[in-house]
């Protein structure tokens, strides 16, 4: 079994393989202080909570955009599991060409998700992800990641206006019935939920628009469920793929199994 982990801003996302097949899934706050012995304790919980052997894990996978959580999640693999873990970066065996001017700089994440969507969808394509930040991400006809965009998630956005505006109080992240709200909440809705869905739909057509191709276009990310029903582009909602993404660079680039 393989063990994925895809650390974010926001959140973690921790994933089981059995060969091709994710088992389990499991989404986490972000602590900037957690330590090697609460990620060993945490990843414990977990299996144990739904039966899985902790000596079955034969292999780990890490995708991180926090540079200072990644260096505990190594330490758990290698002195808890006992096994090498593969950490995402451009310098990997990607099977897909980085056409960024500086490679280092793309997100392990945003590496993964371009290398799934390339191995499960096809290509030319474009990932939308929704997660702290939404990004849009391009591989182009010859297989090649062509770059992106990035733009604030639906939550930092919302946030920082919930920061700003002293009268304005938080609200559940999802779509009113109407575009035109009847309270302030729904007024807030509408422009954090219905804004990201119209933002999404523009940018892709501007971004088909300068391929000169008709992309596939996947949606993924903790927020992808919330906006994917508000889409007029057709899509796929993937919200796995960074996920398989890991696994796939994990084959690529499989250690030995024991450290």
């Amino acid at each position: 079994m393989l063990l994925a982990i895809d650390v974010g801003n926001t959140n973690i996302v921790i994933g089981v393989f059995d060969g091709e097949k994710l088992t389990k899934e499991w989404r986490l706050s972000t602590s900037p202080q957690r330590t090697a012995d609460e990620d060993a304790l945490t990843i414990t919980n977990l299996l144990d909570g739904c039966g899985i052997d902790v000596k079955s894990i034969k292999g780990v996978v890490i995708s991180s955009v926090v540079p200072s959580l990644t260096p505990g999640f190594e330490e758990m693999a290698r002195t808890f599991l006992n096994v090498s873990p593969v950490t995402i970066s451009s310098g990997l065996k990607l099977g897909i060409k980085i056409l960024y001017l500086d490679p280092s700089s793309v997100g392990a994440d945003r590496i993964a998700n371009a290398v799934a969507a390339m191995e499960c969808y096809g290509k030319p394509a474009v990932i939308v992800d929704l997660g702290t930040a939404t990004t849009f991400d391009v591989v182009s006809e010859d297989g090649s990641y062509a770059g992106g965009v990035i733009a604030p998630g639906m939550g930092t956005s919302a946030e920082e206006l919930f920061r700003r505006g002293a009268r304005l109080a938080r609200v559940e992240l999802r779509a009113p019935a109407k575009v035109i709200g009847r309270t302030t909440e729904e007024s807030l809705q509408s422009g954090i939920v219905h804004g990201t869905a119209s933002q999404i739909d523009g940018l892709v057509e501007k971004i088909t628009k300068e391929m000169g191709l008709s992309p596939k276009v996947i949606l993924t990310g903790g927020n992808a469920p919330i906006v994917s029903p508000l889409l007029k582009t057709p899509h796929t909602l993937d919200v796995s793929l960074t996920l398989a993404g890991l696994r796939i660079l994990h084959e690529r680039n499989r250690p030995s199994a024991r450290v």
